[in-house]
């Protein structure tokens, strides 16, 4: 079957009395082509527009068109902005990579960052990109967990890093001297270390720009490396994933086309998430570059603790395009539907909300969906889409308004989609100019990731949001690998029945870990959202273990679990038990990752006494009552 599906309406250029922006699904056009074993290929009929050579050509046409134009800024240790220009960091950017070239550094011996966002890892990011030496952005915590520091040993393994930066060494110095060899120098704001070559880096700063590093940024093309990112998957074990320029570019091409509203007026952005995942290090680091705009460095995070520290910076920036986990969405809700104020400096000039990283619940996305819409004429935008570290991550979007969380689109102008039939699902597999070449120095691990034809495997399942046809968008129908069979051999899609029993929930959990290999039935680990719970006890300030026992929170708990599992259609779509998750997940056990999405295999892995428990007469476990006999 061949034919074209037209998407058509749904956004149309802002205008007085809608707050929709144009977001490019006005009048999208999709080829789909199926075969004759089921295999459907799927991409939009326009042509991706040219894009720069690298990304700091960009930086620097910014910097010569408008050097005074702000482009980071950084809240200081006294609470105000620290800001850099696009003028300002051009010239650093030329005078760090210049030392970079002169210590000898080279996609052999990369840079290592192990510092949190800020306007010295970025620049320092950059000055590395500008002369065509890769760079490795590391979640902090793989030096400061205290645990074996496993995965910190093999990032070095595979890396052999030529130099490593860190904001402020004191906490770092002990994982670092524990595991780098001494010739690695150490470069620092402050911090010293007896067993390597420690830099200040202000003497990069002042370095003078050289003629090599002219040369060097001449010579950088579409398949020079521009960084690492490292991604564990499944696995646990760090992978270095290739980035090269042409990835960075077009996939900003790819952002471009498909959010055409930022082309109207630079883009504001406050962003916490970290530049060591793909999702801000890639696409929203690069967004602000790309088009001339601004990037507020967030300093808070959504957890209970951090999450005033973003809300004192919306105060002050309103963003005009934001993202966010569908977690701290609810803790935005929370503060801005009791302050008024606040939503309406967020809102002010807001274009689009994003949501990744995990499924939103449809009740956070009614109360966010009434606030846009009693604030900005029409609402704003709420979208979502699939991409990977491998994919740039920039792959299946979409903009035009919808009525439910989950859709996650259809493919960008120059990707192109291949489903192919696995088991009864379909199995999304992506080619296009930004996805990566392989995985550093593992030529086994890269080959396994294609397919006989060139596409990347994601490992991930979708399904048609209306039957057959691709310009409805794609559900996101879990990762294959977390797919499993009850003992009846039933498949349970599990991330299509997290995402629904969240959605049951009403609210508070944030995720589940659905457990149920080789068992009669589903039961669950609930990750609680603590505010709601002490919100249904009454007592705000209780610790979990007396809100867990608080009788009205374990009723309201049983009673929406109840709910679920009476609508349920099936076994395989039937939670009828669930436990709370009263200790936090592990980010060094690799049960959550940096920006907060669940790995549900390594926590049945790690929490495997949780999990047996739940078919037994633990008191903790909350049981579904039965309408009549499960069928």
């Amino acid at each position: 079957m061949e034919g074209d599906a037209t998407q058509s309406g749904g956004t149309g250029s802002q205008t007085e009395g809608t707050g929709w922006p144009s977001g490019g699904t006005d009048c999208v056009r999709l080829h789909s082509e199926t075969r004759a074993d089921g295999t459907t290929i799927i991409r939009q009929a326009a042509s991706l527009s040219a894009y720069p050579r690298c990304m700091t050509e960009r930086f620097m046409h910014w910097a010569a068109q408008d050097p005074d134009r702000l482009w980071m800024a950084e809240r200081g240790a006294d609470g105000d902005w620290m800001r850099v220009s696009y003028g300002m960091g051009a010239t650093a950017i030329r005078a760090i990579g210049s030392a970079l070239l002169a210590r000898g550094l080279s996609a052999e011996r990369p840079l290592l960052i192990l510092s949190g966002n800020s306007l010295s890892h970025a620049l320092m990011a950059l000055g590395a990109q500008h002369v065509g030496i890769p760079s490795a952005a590391l979640a902090p915590a793989y030096a400061l967990s205290g645990g074996d520091r496993g995965k910190l040993t093999q990032v070095a393994e595979q890396l052999t890093p030529g130099m490593i930066f860190v904001d402020h060494a004191a906490k770092f110095i002990p994982a670092i001297d524990a595991v780098f060899a001494s010739d690695v120098a150490l470069v620092c704001q402050s911090g010293t270390s007896p067993l390597r070559e420690v830099l200040s880096y202000d003497s990069l700063l002042s370095t003078p720009p050289s003629v090599k590093a002219t040369e060097a940024h001449a010579a950088i093309g579409p398949e020079t490396v521009a960084k690492f990112l490292f991604t564990s998957g499944t696995t646990g074990s760090p992978k270095a994933v290739i980035q090269t320029q042409r990835m960075l570019c077009a996939n900003q091409a790819m952002v471009a086309a498909a959010y055409d509203f930022l082309a109207d007026e630079p883009p504001v952005l406050v962003d916490w998430a970290p530049w060591n995942h793909t999702a801000s290090g890639n696409k929203v680091f690069n967004m602000a570059i790309y088009h001339g705009g601004t990037y507020y460095i967030d300093d808070g995070r959504p957890t209970p603790d951090d999450i005033g520290k973003t809300i004192r910076t919306l105060r002050e920036v309103a963003p005009t395009w934001y993202f966010n986990v569908p977690l701290g969405y609810q803790y935005l809700l929370d503060a801005m539907e009791r302050d008024d104020s606040l939503a309406d400096r967020f809102f002010s000039r807001l274009r689009m909300m994003m949501y990744a990283g995990a499924g939103m619940g449809q009740p956070v996305w009614d109360r966010l969906t009434a606030l846009a819409a009693g604030k900005v004429p029409g609402g704003v935008p709420i979208v979502s889409g699939l991409g990977a570290t491998e994919t740039g991550p920039f792959a299946l979007y979409y903009t035009e308004k919808k009525d439910h969380p989950g859709n996650i689109g259809f493919p960008a102008i120059g990707v192109t989609l291949k489903l192919v039939p696995h088991q009864d699902k379909l199995e999304a597999r992506i080619k296009s100019p930004s996805v990566t070449p392989g995985y550093w120095r593992n030529p086994a691990l890269t080959a396994a990731a294609y397919d006989e034809e060139g596409f990347y495997k994601l490992g991930d399942a979708l399904r048609y949001a209306s039957p057959g046809d691709p310009a409805a968008g794609f559900i996101f129908d879990g990762r294959l690998a977390e797919n499993f069979k009850l003992a009846t051999g039933t498949w349970v899609a599990v991330g299509a029945l997290r995402a629904a029993l969240v959605n049951a929930m009403g609210g508070l959990i944030s995720d589940a870990v659905i457990a149920g290999d080789a068992r009669d039935d589903l039961r669950a680990l609930l990750v609680p959202n603590w505010t709601a719970l002490r919100a249904v006890a009454g007592m705000p300030e209780a610790t979990p273990a007396q809100t867990l026992a608080h009788p009205a929170v374990r009723t309201a708990l049983a009673e929406r679990l109840t709910a679920h599992a009476q609508a349920a259609a099936g076994s395989a779509s039937r939670v009828v038990a669930a436990r709370v998750l009263e200790a936090p997940l592990s980010f060094d056990k690799g049960e959550v990752t940096d920006k907060g999405s669940v790995n549900q295999r390594a926590v049945l892995r790690e929490r495997a006494d949780l999990v047996a428990a739940l078919w037994s007469n633990d008191p903790a476990v909350i049981m579904a009552e039965p309408k009549g006999k499960w069928g």
